[in-house]
């Protein structure tokens, strides 16, 4: 069985810096992606449907996360595959900070600084995946990819709060039972 893929491959509009994509968001993070339309009223974040016009690329990660973390090896057909690798490698180092004593608000801290550590971006000699990334053309889009990444860090940190503690109780066995797991064997 193949790894998930995602469905913004069929989206050939989509800006990149260097061959990652920049995709919409549905975000009150200040950055450089595009917002979305919120919610419709009454519904929870965690049902969104892919039909829906505010179903973004940080749904996608985490309703594919513990599906695709099983697989060694992933086939890239296009940018927004390359955001799906990402956002599964960024969710396993986050898994990796929570720890299971952790109450709700400890673990909101723990998942912001995650989001907020300096991070590599394709093209640093740290970025841990450079042989599937291009760098950006010049400083001025490595800078741009740098917020976007950024904004997406903070968005994916705060919907995986949302369901590590569902109600504030937590955090969930389920979610947790994926922090040993390497994507790919890979980690950020």
């Amino acid at each position: 069985m193949p790894a998930y893929h995602s469905i913004f491959l069929e989206d050939r509009d989509i800006p990149v810096i260097g061959n990652f994509p920049i995709l919409p968001l549905r975000t009150r993070t200040r950055g450089p992606a595009y917002t979305l339309p919120p919610l419709p009223p009454n519904t929870p974040d965690l049902d969104v449907s892919p039909e829906s016009e505010s179903y973004d690329c940080v749904d996608e990660i985490l309703s594919l996360f513990r599906a695709n973390v099983l697989f060694r090896n992933f086939e890239i057909n296009g940018p927004a595959d390359r955001m799906l690798i990402y956002g599964t490698l960024f969710i396993s180092e986050c898994l990796g900070k929570v720890k299971p004593t952790m109450n709700a608000r400890e673990a909101e801290k723990a998942l912001i600084n995650a989001a907020l550590d300096n991070f590599a971006v394709p093209g640093d000699v740290s970025f841990p995946l450079n042989q599937a990334f291009e760098p950006p053309r010049d400083r001025q889009d490595a800078e741009s990819l740098r917020a976007y990444i950024s904004q997406v860090r903070q968005e994916i940190a705060a919907r995986l709060h949302a369901r590590l503690y569902p109600g504030g109780v937590g955090p969930s066995k389920f979610w947790l039972s994926f922090t040993k797991r390497k994507f790919m064997g890979k980690s950020l």
